[in-house]
């Protein structure tokens, strides 16, 4: 199955680039607050950044790997407990490991990508 995930590769092609998720670590895409709501370069970082489902870190950039045995229950399970360990409502996560699925199933594994608010675009590709 093809997941979303932290990487480091090509940190630095922005300047503000962060990582603080775990490398490999699974990613999704979280909420934007107020305050970068309009503003991908905000102070917050949340308008450019993915956030790491297990680290509850974030990173600007990430990477489209296969992950070989990964099923869509495991997806769903992996997205409901993060959620839930940081008091979150999980009661999308089905519906969000869908979403997630639908939005790396046309990129190369290798794809690096990036967060600009609503838009997330392939920065580059690597061989992973």
């Amino acid at each position: 199955m093809k997941l979303l995930t932290a990487t480091y590769v090509s940190q630095g092609y922005r300047d503000n680039d962060f990582a603080g998720c775990v490398e490999g670590e699974l990613v999704h895409i979280g909420e934007v607050c107020a305050r970068d709501k309009e503003n991908p370069d905000g102070d917050c970082g949340c308008g450019r950044s993915f956030a790491g489902l297990n680290s509850y870190l974030a990173t600007t950039t990430a990477m489209v790997r296969e992950i070989p045995g990964f099923t869509d229950d495991d997806y769903v399970l992996a997205l409901r407990s993060s959620l839930e360990q940081q008091g979150c409502d999980a009661s999308f996560a089905e519906h969000e490991a869908a979403l997630l699925r639908i939005l790396v199933r046309d990129w190369p594994v290798g794809a690096i990508v990036e967060r600009r608010l609503d838009e997330i675009v392939v920065r580059q590709v690597v061989q992973p």
